[in-house]
Protein backbone atom coordinates (compact mmCIF):
# COMPACT_ATOMS: atom_id res chain seq x y z
CA UNK A 1 0.00 0.00 0.00
CA UNK A 2 1.37 3.40 -1.01
CA UNK A 3 1.39 6.36 0.57
CA UNK A 4 -1.36 8.29 -1.11
CA UNK A 5 -3.18 4.41 -0.26
CA UNK A 6 -2.98 5.39 3.64
CA UNK A 7 -4.36 8.55 3.40
CA UNK A 8 -7.35 7.60 1.46
CA UNK A 9 -7.86 4.80 4.39
CA UNK A 10 -7.54 7.12 6.88
CA UNK A 11 -10.33 8.60 5.74
CA UNK A 12 -12.28 5.98 7.51
CA UNK A 13 -11.70 7.56 10.67
CA UNK A 14 -13.75 10.24 11.87
CA UNK A 15 -12.68 12.26 14.84
CA UNK A 16 -14.68 11.98 18.26
CA UNK A 17 -17.97 13.72 17.88
CA UNK A 18 -18.14 14.58 14.73
CA UNK A 19 -18.84 12.91 11.39
CA UNK A 20 -15.90 14.62 9.51
CA UNK A 21 -12.82 12.76 8.86
CA UNK A 22 -9.31 13.42 10.41
CA UNK A 23 -7.89 13.79 7.23
CA UNK A 24 -10.53 16.91 6.55
CA UNK A 25 -9.80 17.97 9.50
CA UNK A 26 -6.14 18.29 8.97
CA UNK A 27 -5.10 16.37 11.64
CA UNK A 28 -2.70 13.88 9.54
CA UNK A 29 0.56 15.69 9.26
CA UNK A 30 3.15 12.94 7.74
CA UNK A 31 3.01 8.94 6.30
CA UNK A 32 5.75 7.38 5.30
CA UNK A 33 7.02 3.71 4.43
CA UNK A 34 10.34 3.02 5.38
CA UNK A 35 11.75 -0.46 4.92
CA UNK A 36 8.32 -2.27 5.69
CA UNK A 37 7.19 0.13 8.52
CA UNK A 38 4.45 2.44 8.36
CA UNK A 39 4.65 5.76 10.46
CA UNK A 40 1.86 8.09 10.63
CA UNK A 41 2.46 11.36 12.86
CA UNK A 42 -0.63 13.25 13.89
CA UNK A 43 -1.43 16.68 14.74
CA UNK A 44 -3.79 17.19 17.38
CA UNK A 45 -4.24 20.60 19.41
CA UNK A 46 -6.85 19.00 21.57
CA UNK A 47 -6.02 18.98 25.23
CA UNK A 48 -8.88 16.05 25.36
CA UNK A 49 -6.51 13.18 26.55
CA UNK A 50 -9.38 10.84 26.11
CA UNK A 51 -10.33 11.90 22.29
CA UNK A 52 -6.49 12.18 21.26
CA UNK A 53 -5.85 7.69 22.63
CA UNK A 54 -9.42 7.20 21.12
CA UNK A 55 -8.23 8.29 17.57
CA UNK A 56 -4.70 6.97 17.57
CA UNK A 57 -6.31 3.46 18.78
CA UNK A 58 -8.64 3.85 15.89
CA UNK A 59 -6.23 4.33 13.25
CA UNK A 60 -3.46 2.01 14.41
CA UNK A 61 -6.71 -0.58 14.81
CA UNK A 62 -7.74 0.20 11.09
CA UNK A 63 -4.27 0.02 9.68
CA UNK A 64 -3.28 -3.01 11.13
CA UNK A 65 -6.54 -4.59 9.86
CA UNK A 66 -6.17 -2.73 6.11
CA UNK A 67 -2.62 -1.53 5.33
CA UNK A 68 -0.91 -5.11 5.10
CA UNK A 69 1.43 -3.78 7.48
CA UNK A 70 3.12 -5.53 10.44
CA UNK A 71 4.91 -2.65 11.53
CA UNK A 72 3.41 0.78 12.37
CA UNK A 73 4.20 3.22 14.36
CA UNK A 74 1.36 6.41 15.35
CA UNK A 75 3.03 9.59 17.12
CA UNK A 76 1.90 13.14 17.74
CA UNK A 77 3.94 16.04 16.07
CA UNK A 78 5.90 17.84 18.80
CA UNK A 79 5.56 21.03 16.89
CA UNK A 80 1.88 21.71 17.11
CA UNK A 81 2.22 25.30 16.80
CA UNK A 82 2.45 24.43 12.92
CA UNK A 83 -0.81 24.86 10.64
CA UNK A 84 -2.90 21.94 10.85
CA UNK A 85 -4.81 22.41 7.67
CA UNK A 86 -8.30 24.59 7.22
CA UNK A 87 -9.39 23.77 10.78
CA UNK A 88 -7.28 24.92 13.62
CA UNK A 89 -4.77 26.88 11.38
CA UNK A 90 -5.91 31.18 11.81
CA UNK A 91 -8.02 30.99 9.03
CA UNK A 92 -7.43 34.03 7.04
CA UNK A 93 -5.03 36.35 5.87
CA UNK A 94 -6.43 39.39 6.88
CA UNK A 95 -4.15 42.51 7.98
CA UNK A 96 -4.29 41.91 11.06
CA UNK A 97 -5.67 40.22 14.52
CA UNK A 98 -7.02 41.94 17.51
CA UNK A 99 -4.84 41.60 20.70
CA UNK A 100 -5.81 40.04 23.67
CA UNK A 101 -8.44 37.65 21.84
CA UNK A 102 -8.12 34.58 21.58
CA UNK A 103 -10.47 33.08 19.01
CA UNK A 104 -13.01 35.24 16.33
CA UNK A 105 -15.93 33.37 14.73
CA UNK A 106 -18.20 34.54 12.36
CA UNK A 107 -22.02 34.11 12.68
CA UNK A 108 -23.14 34.86 8.87
CA UNK A 109 -26.14 33.54 6.62
CA UNK A 110 -26.60 33.38 3.28
CA UNK A 111 -30.56 35.33 3.47
CA UNK A 112 -32.21 37.40 5.93
CA UNK A 113 -34.77 35.99 8.35
CA UNK A 114 -33.24 32.50 9.04
CA UNK A 115 -32.48 33.56 12.99
CA UNK A 116 -28.93 34.38 12.62
CA UNK A 117 -28.96 37.14 15.50
CA UNK A 118 -30.69 35.32 17.69
CA UNK A 119 -28.22 32.55 17.30
CA UNK A 120 -25.33 34.38 17.52
CA UNK A 121 -26.36 35.81 21.07
CA UNK A 122 -27.56 32.62 22.60
CA UNK A 123 -24.33 30.94 21.35
CA UNK A 124 -22.03 33.57 22.82
CA UNK A 125 -23.87 33.18 26.47
CA UNK A 126 -23.65 29.30 25.97
CA UNK A 127 -19.80 30.06 25.82
CA UNK A 128 -19.59 32.11 28.93
CA UNK A 129 -21.80 29.91 30.76
CA UNK A 130 -18.52 27.11 29.64
CA UNK A 131 -16.70 29.72 31.85
CA UNK A 132 -15.52 31.55 28.90
CA UNK A 133 -14.23 35.56 28.44
CA UNK A 134 -16.38 36.19 25.50
CA UNK A 135 -17.39 39.63 23.54
CA UNK A 136 -20.43 40.17 20.82
CA UNK A 137 -19.83 42.68 18.13
CA UNK A 138 -23.04 43.03 15.70
CA UNK A 139 -22.21 44.07 12.29
CA UNK A 140 -25.06 43.98 10.89
CA UNK A 141 -25.00 47.61 8.87
CA UNK A 142 -28.45 46.55 7.04
CA UNK A 143 -30.61 45.97 10.69
CA UNK A 144 -28.80 45.38 13.76
CA UNK A 145 -30.73 43.65 16.29
CA UNK A 146 -29.11 42.86 19.03
CA UNK A 147 -29.51 46.24 21.03
CA UNK A 148 -33.31 44.73 20.58
CA UNK A 149 -32.40 41.00 21.78
CA UNK A 150 -30.28 41.89 24.87
CA UNK A 151 -32.90 45.07 25.89
CA UNK A 152 -29.96 47.30 25.67
CA UNK A 153 -31.18 51.49 24.64
CA UNK A 154 -27.65 53.47 25.15
CA UNK A 155 -24.40 54.46 23.84
CA UNK A 156 -21.34 53.30 24.19
CA UNK A 157 -18.61 55.48 26.08
CA UNK A 158 -15.31 56.72 25.10
CA UNK A 159 -12.12 57.02 26.42
CA UNK A 160 -9.67 59.50 27.11
CA UNK A 161 -8.25 58.47 23.80
CA UNK A 162 -11.31 58.08 21.83
CA UNK A 163 -11.56 54.52 22.04
CA UNK A 164 -14.82 53.26 22.27
CA UNK A 165 -15.87 51.31 25.33
CA UNK A 166 -18.09 48.64 24.94
CA UNK A 167 -21.03 47.95 26.70
CA UNK A 168 -21.28 45.23 29.90
CA UNK A 169 -24.24 43.36 29.80
CA UNK A 170 -25.07 39.53 30.77
CA UNK A 171 -21.43 39.43 31.81
CA UNK A 172 -20.15 40.03 27.89
CA UNK A 173 -18.78 42.89 26.21
CA UNK A 174 -21.36 44.16 23.57
CA UNK A 175 -21.16 46.16 20.51
CA UNK A 176 -23.44 47.27 17.89
CA UNK A 177 -24.14 49.22 14.77
CA UNK A 178 -27.27 50.00 16.15
CA UNK A 179 -26.03 51.96 19.22
CA UNK A 180 -24.36 54.54 16.76
CA UNK A 181 -27.01 54.95 14.21
CA UNK A 182 -30.23 54.38 16.41
CA UNK A 183 -31.68 51.13 16.19
CA UNK A 184 -35.62 52.63 15.29
CA UNK A 185 -34.02 54.73 12.35
CA UNK A 186 -33.49 52.93 8.82
CA UNK A 187 -29.17 52.82 8.00
CA UNK A 188 -28.15 53.36 4.88
CA UNK A 189 -24.19 52.98 4.50
CA UNK A 190 -22.03 53.50 1.22
CA UNK A 191 -19.05 51.18 0.60
CA UNK A 192 -16.33 53.80 1.98
CA UNK A 193 -18.14 54.37 4.99
CA UNK A 194 -18.79 50.57 5.97
CA UNK A 195 -15.24 50.08 5.58
CA UNK A 196 -14.36 52.92 7.89
CA UNK A 197 -17.04 52.20 10.48
CA UNK A 198 -15.95 48.88 10.35
CA UNK A 199 -12.39 49.01 10.99
CA UNK A 200 -13.41 51.72 14.21
CA UNK A 201 -15.28 49.02 15.35
CA UNK A 202 -12.62 46.21 15.03
CA UNK A 203 -9.71 48.23 16.72
CA UNK A 204 -10.65 51.56 18.12
CA UNK A 205 -12.95 48.97 20.41
CA UNK A 206 -11.61 48.40 23.81
CA UNK A 207 -12.33 44.61 24.19
CA UNK A 208 -9.73 43.80 26.29
CA UNK A 209 -8.77 40.25 27.16
CA UNK A 210 -11.15 37.50 25.69
CA UNK A 211 -11.18 33.95 25.13
CA UNK A 212 -14.31 34.24 22.19
CA UNK A 213 -15.65 37.40 19.85
CA UNK A 214 -18.70 36.71 18.00
CA UNK A 215 -19.24 38.36 14.87
CA UNK A 216 -22.70 38.77 13.74
CA UNK A 217 -22.34 39.69 10.12
CA UNK A 218 -25.21 40.98 7.64
CA UNK A 219 -26.88 38.60 5.81
CA UNK A 220 -26.12 37.88 2.77
CA UNK A 221 -22.49 37.20 0.47
CA UNK A 222 -21.80 40.32 -1.44
CA UNK A 223 -19.01 42.74 -1.48
CA UNK A 224 -19.42 44.56 1.81
CA UNK A 225 -19.86 41.28 3.66
CA UNK A 226 -16.68 40.10 1.54
CA UNK A 227 -15.15 43.42 3.08
CA UNK A 228 -15.94 42.89 6.73
CA UNK A 229 -14.66 39.16 6.31
CA UNK A 230 -10.77 40.78 4.92
CA UNK A 231 -10.55 42.98 7.89
CA UNK A 232 -9.53 40.58 10.36
CA UNK A 233 -8.03 36.92 10.94
CA UNK A 234 -10.69 34.32 11.95
CA UNK A 235 -10.81 31.39 13.40
CA UNK A 236 -13.56 30.46 11.17
CA UNK A 237 -17.38 30.82 10.48
CA UNK A 238 -20.79 29.50 11.07
CA UNK A 239 -23.07 29.31 8.82
CA UNK A 240 -26.61 29.40 9.88
CA UNK A 241 -29.92 28.38 7.58
CA UNK A 242 -33.10 26.84 8.15
CA UNK A 243 -34.43 23.49 6.96
CA UNK A 244 -36.49 25.88 3.58
CA UNK A 245 -34.77 25.01 0.26
CA UNK A 246 -34.19 28.81 -0.62
CA UNK A 247 -32.59 28.87 2.59
CA UNK A 248 -30.18 25.93 1.73
CA UNK A 249 -29.92 27.15 -1.70
CA UNK A 250 -27.67 30.31 -0.23
CA UNK A 251 -25.50 27.87 2.24
CA UNK A 252 -23.17 27.20 -0.55
CA UNK A 253 -23.13 30.96 -1.77
CA UNK A 254 -21.95 31.70 1.85
CA UNK A 255 -19.37 28.45 2.51
CA UNK A 256 -17.74 29.99 -1.08
CA UNK A 257 -17.16 33.49 0.11
CA UNK A 258 -15.45 32.50 3.15
CA UNK A 259 -13.21 30.00 1.33
CA UNK A 260 -12.36 32.90 -1.15
CA UNK A 261 -10.73 34.43 2.14
CA UNK A 262 -9.56 31.64 3.43
CA UNK A 263 -11.83 31.26 6.30
CA UNK A 264 -12.89 27.81 7.44
CA UNK A 265 -16.33 26.92 7.92
CA UNK A 266 -16.82 25.24 10.97
CA UNK A 267 -19.81 23.70 10.45
CA UNK A 268 -23.88 24.85 9.48
CA UNK A 269 -26.42 25.54 12.26
CA UNK A 270 -30.04 23.76 11.21
CA UNK A 271 -32.38 26.78 12.95
CA UNK A 272 -35.97 26.90 12.83
CA UNK A 273 -35.72 22.90 12.73
CA UNK A 274 -39.31 21.41 13.24
CA UNK A 275 -41.56 22.06 16.37
CA UNK A 276 -42.00 20.25 19.91
CA UNK A 277 -44.99 19.89 21.19
CA UNK A 278 -45.71 19.10 24.60
CA UNK A 279 -48.81 17.42 25.99
CA UNK A 280 -50.11 15.01 28.71
CA UNK A 281 -52.88 12.13 28.68
CA UNK A 282 -54.09 9.93 31.32
CA UNK A 283 -51.62 7.27 32.52
CA UNK A 284 -52.26 4.11 30.86
CA UNK A 285 -53.47 6.01 27.05
CA UNK A 286 -51.75 4.89 23.91
CA UNK A 287 -51.40 7.92 21.07
CA UNK A 288 -49.76 7.94 17.73
CA UNK A 289 -49.46 11.17 15.48
CA UNK A 290 -50.25 10.39 11.58
CA UNK A 291 -49.39 6.76 11.98
CA UNK A 292 -46.44 6.75 14.46
CA UNK A 293 -46.57 6.15 17.80
CA UNK A 294 -45.91 8.72 20.28
CA UNK A 295 -43.73 7.94 23.81
CA UNK A 296 -45.51 8.47 26.85
CA UNK A 297 -43.93 8.88 30.36
CA UNK A 298 -45.10 7.16 33.55
CA UNK A 299 -46.80 10.55 34.02
CA UNK A 300 -48.52 11.17 30.87
CA UNK A 301 -46.50 13.36 29.61
CA UNK A 302 -45.00 13.19 26.11
CA UNK A 303 -43.18 15.67 23.84
CA UNK A 304 -43.61 15.27 19.91
CA UNK A 305 -41.60 16.63 17.25
CA UNK A 306 -43.48 17.57 13.78
CA UNK A 307 -41.30 18.98 10.99
CA UNK A 308 -43.16 22.53 9.67
CA UNK A 309 -41.10 22.87 6.56
CA UNK A 310 -38.61 19.90 5.51
CA UNK A 311 -36.51 17.44 7.52
CA UNK A 312 -32.92 16.55 6.86
CA UNK A 313 -31.52 19.84 4.27
CA UNK A 314 -29.73 21.17 6.91
CA UNK A 315 -27.55 17.46 7.26
CA UNK A 316 -27.36 16.71 3.39
CA UNK A 317 -26.09 20.46 2.52
CA UNK A 318 -23.77 19.90 5.83
CA UNK A 319 -22.36 16.66 4.13
CA UNK A 320 -22.22 18.09 0.67
CA UNK A 321 -19.89 20.93 1.90
CA UNK A 322 -17.76 18.33 4.24
CA UNK A 323 -18.44 20.26 7.27
CA UNK A 324 -20.12 19.32 10.47
CA UNK A 325 -23.76 20.08 10.95
CA UNK A 326 -23.32 21.18 14.51
CA UNK A 327 -27.08 21.36 16.14
CA UNK A 328 -30.80 21.64 14.85
CA UNK A 329 -32.48 24.56 17.02
CA UNK A 330 -36.91 24.19 16.86
CA UNK A 331 -39.13 26.71 16.32
CA UNK A 332 -39.77 27.54 20.12
CA UNK A 333 -42.10 30.19 21.83
CA UNK A 334 -40.41 30.52 24.04
CA UNK A 335 -37.59 31.75 21.89
CA UNK A 336 -39.60 33.91 20.56
CA UNK A 337 -41.25 35.38 23.91
CA UNK A 338 -37.58 35.85 25.44
CA UNK A 339 -36.17 37.18 22.55
CA UNK A 340 -38.75 40.17 22.04
CA UNK A 341 -38.62 40.61 25.92
CA UNK A 342 -34.58 41.38 26.05
CA UNK A 343 -33.57 38.35 27.84
CA UNK A 344 -32.05 35.62 25.87
CA UNK A 345 -33.21 32.43 26.25
CA UNK A 346 -29.82 30.93 27.33
CA UNK A 347 -29.81 33.54 30.09
CA UNK A 348 -33.19 32.81 30.96
CA UNK A 349 -33.27 28.95 30.88
CA UNK A 350 -30.12 27.47 30.63
CA UNK A 351 -31.26 24.31 31.61
CA UNK A 352 -34.18 24.19 28.95
CA UNK A 353 -34.10 21.68 26.10
CA UNK A 354 -33.53 24.81 23.41
CA UNK A 355 -30.53 25.91 26.25
CA UNK A 356 -29.02 22.10 26.39
CA UNK A 357 -28.75 21.92 22.35
CA UNK A 358 -26.78 25.56 22.58
CA UNK A 359 -24.62 24.30 25.03
CA UNK A 360 -23.80 21.56 22.82
CA UNK A 361 -23.03 23.43 20.10
CA UNK A 362 -20.90 25.93 22.01
CA UNK A 363 -19.12 22.91 23.22
CA UNK A 364 -18.45 21.18 19.56
CA UNK A 365 -17.36 24.74 18.70
CA UNK A 366 -14.36 24.84 21.43
CA UNK A 367 -13.43 21.02 20.37
CA UNK A 368 -13.32 22.06 16.23
CA UNK A 369 -10.60 24.78 17.34
CA UNK A 370 -8.78 22.87 20.13
CA UNK A 371 -8.46 19.54 17.77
Amino acid sequence: MKKEEVIELLKKISYPGFSRDVVSFGMVHDVSINEGELSVILNIKSQNEEKKAKVINDIKNLLQSESGYKKIDISLNENNSEAQGNMSAPASQGPSSLSGIKHIIAVSSGKGGVGKSTVAVNLALSLRDLGLKVGLLDLDIYGPSLPMILGLDEQPKLNEERKLIPLDNLNMKVMSFGFISGNQSPTIWRGPLVARMTEQFFYDVIWGELDYLILDLPPGTGDIQLTLTQKLKMDGALIITTPQDIALADVKKGADMFRKVKTPVLGVIENMSGLFLDGKVETGSNLSIEGQPVTIKDDGSFTIRMDLFKKGGGKTESDRLGVPLLGQIPISQDIMETTDSGSPIVDTHPDSHIGVIYKDIAKKIIDLLNV
